[in-house]
C-alpha cells in the first residue's frame, strides 16, 4: 500500500512548497548591499509577528542557540537567576545558567502543570534576581504558561524576563511588548514553517542596556556582536542566506493569512484534536485552561511507542512520544505551522486504526467525528 510521509511531531514541522521554493534562489553575498536591504525587510516582517517595536535579532543556529546567546549575553558568574521549570525545555534554561556560572534558583513543577504564580511571587519578593527564565509553550508536555503575569512581576522586582517561545511563536497570540518580555526567543522549525537552522531574539531597551555593559564570555553566540552588526543590517559571522530566503517567504505567508486568522486556525485545530482524544477515552496531559494551541499530549493504557510505530509505518503519520520521565508514557501530536484540517483528520484516523491494532477498544470514527464537529462549527462561524 502506498504510504505518504506526513510530519506531525512538535517540530520540525511541515515546510510549505512556497518556502522550499524560496530556498532555490541564487545565493547572494552576505556582505553585499543587496543582502543588507533584504535583511532589513525581513526583520521588519518579523517584528510584526513578534508583536513588538523592539529589535529582533536573527541568529544562524537552532532555538537552543538563541537561548544560550540570551543567557550568556546577560549572565555573569554569581548572578542570581530564577528558572521556572514546567518540562524538558525549562530544564534547558537551568543547564545554560549553570554553564555561565549563575547562582541558580529553580522552581520546578509537575510535568503537565503550569507554574504557580503565588509561589513565584513569594520567591521573587524574597530575593532579587537579575534574570528570570520561563517557557511560554512547553513542547514536552503541551502546557502553556502565563507570561503576562510573569512580565508584570519582573517589572515590579526589576528583573529581566527571558522567555522561550520556540514552539508557539507564529502559532499563538504572543504579545512581546504588552507582556513586558525583555528577551523573547524562538526558532525557525516549528510554527514559523521553516527548516531548522535559524533562531530569533527580540530585545527590549532594558535588555540591550544590560547586554551592552555585560562582559560576556560567549563568542559566536554574542548578542552584543549580533546587535552591533544588525545596526548595519549585517551579521557578525556568516549567516545561512538560504534560510533567510525561506524566512522571508514564511513571514509573507503568515502576514498574508493575517495574524488573527493564523491564531484562530491553530486554536481550532488544537480544540478539534483535544476533543478527538477525549472521545477516544484517552487522557489529556494539560488541563483546558493551560492547553497548548500547537501541540497536544495524551496518555493511554497501551504501548504508546507501538502505536506511534504503526502510525508511521502503515499510515505515514509521524507523531512524537514523551521525553525523559514521560518517555513511553505519552503521545504528542504537533498541529503547528503549515497544518490544515485534512492533516489533522488524517492523523486522528491513523491514531484510531493504530490503537485498534494494539488492542485498545476503539469505536472507529468516534475521534474523527468529534474533531469534525468542532471543525464544522469553527469553519461555519
Amino acid at each position: 500500500m502506498l504510504v505518504k510521509d506526513r510530519l506531525l511531531i512538535p517540530g520540525p514541522s511541515q515546510v510549505p512548497p512556497q518556502v522550499n521554493a524560496a530556498m532555490l534562489r541564487p545565493i547572494i553575498g552576505h556582505r553585499s548591499g543587496d543582502f543588507a536591504k533584504f535583511y532589513e525587510q525581513v526583520a521588519q516582517k518579523l517584528k510584526k509577528i513578534f508583536q513588538t517595536e523592539n529589535e529582533v535579532l536573527i541568529l544562524t543556529g537552532s532555538g537552543t542557540a538563541a537561548m544560550e546567546a540570551s543567557v550568556g549575553s546577560v549572565v555573569q558568574k554569581g548572578d542570581p537567576v530564577l528558572c521556572i521549570v514546567t518540562g524538558k525545555f525549562g530544564e534547558r534554561f537551568v543547564e545554560l545558567s549553570q554553564v555561565f556560572g549563575a547562582d541558580v534558583t529553580v522552581l520546578e513543577y509537575e510535568w503537565g502543570k503550569p507554574y504557580d504564580l503565588a509561589e513565584v511571587t513569594k520567591v521573587m519578593s524574597e530575593k532579587k534576581f537579575k534574570l528570570v527564565c520561563a517557557t511560554h509553550n512547553e513542547t514536552s508536555t503541551g502546557v502553556t504558561n502565563d507570561i503576562a503575569s510573569l512580565g508584570a512581576l519582573c517589572q515590579k522586582y526589576d528583573s529581566l524576563l527571558l522567555v522561550d517561545a520556540v514552539s508557539s511563536m507564529g502559532g499563538m497570540d504572543i504579545k512581546t511588548d504588552a507582556w513586558q518580555v525583555d528577551m523573547m526567543v524562538t526558532g525557525s522549525q516549528k510554527a514559523l514553517m521553516l527548516p531548522p537552522g535559524l533562531s530569533f531574539v527580540a530585545l527590549s531597551p532594558k535588555a540591550l542596556a544590560v547586554i551592552d555593559k555585560n562582559e560576556a564570555t560567549n563568542y559566536y553566540l554574542s548578542l552584543k556582536k549580533a546587535k552591533k552588526a544588525q545596526g548595519k543590517w549585517s551579521t557578525p559571522y556568516t549567516p545561512n542566506v538560504t534560510l533567510f530566503y525561506a524566512l522571508d517567504a514564511a513571514c509573507d505567508m503568515i502576514l498574508e493569512e493575517g495574524l488573527e486568522n493564523v491564531f484562530a486556525r491553530h486554536a481550532l485545530l488544537a480544540n478539534a484534536c483535544r476533543r478527538a482524544v477525549e472521545a477516544l477515552g484517552l487522557t489529556l496531559l494539560a488541563d483546558e485552561e493551560h492547553a497548548s494551541k500547537t501541540v497536544t499530549s495524551f496518555s493511554a493504557n497501551v504501548d504508546t511507542e507501538k502505536v506511534r510505530q504503526i502510525m508511521k509505518k502503515k499510515y505515514g503519520y509521524a507523531v512524537a512520544g514523551g521525553q525523559d520521565q514521560l518517555k513511553g508514557k505519552i503521545i504528542r501530536i504537533g498541529h503547528m505551522g503549515y497544518m490544515d484540517v485534512g492533516d489533522l483528520i488524517g492523523c486522528i484516523s491513523a491514531l484510531e486504526l493504530s490503537l485498534k491494532e494494539v488492542g485498545y477498544p476503539v469505536e472507529l470514527g468516534k475521534g474523527v467525528a468529534a474533531a469534525m464537529a468542532v471543525i464544522y462549527e469553527g469553519v461555519r462561524a
